[in-house]
């Protein structure tokens, strides 16, 4: 299962990200790694964004990156 695909509620734990190169990296930097802990807040259904929650932090990203993030449900 990806990010993209969770319903606004959800939690989740990051299993593995596949998302290469520099956004790849970004996403990292951002606090997108394997056993992070994210709610997700919005999803938009057509249009960029999803909108997370990790920590006390919100965090926007497109749907593109969404999948290429695996998750577990919690």
């Amino acid at each position: 299962m990806t990010l993209s695909e969770l319903s606004p509620g959800l939690s989740c734990r990051i299993k593995k990200i596949r998302v290469r190169g520099l956004v790849g990296q970004r996403l990292l930097d951002m606090g997108l790694f394997p056993g992070t802990l994210v709610l997700v807040v919005r999803n938009a259904p057509l249009v960029d964004p999803v909108e997370l929650k990790i920590d006390d932090q919100y965090l926007s990203i497109r749907h593109l990156e969404a999948r290429g993030i695996e998750v577990d449900l919690i």
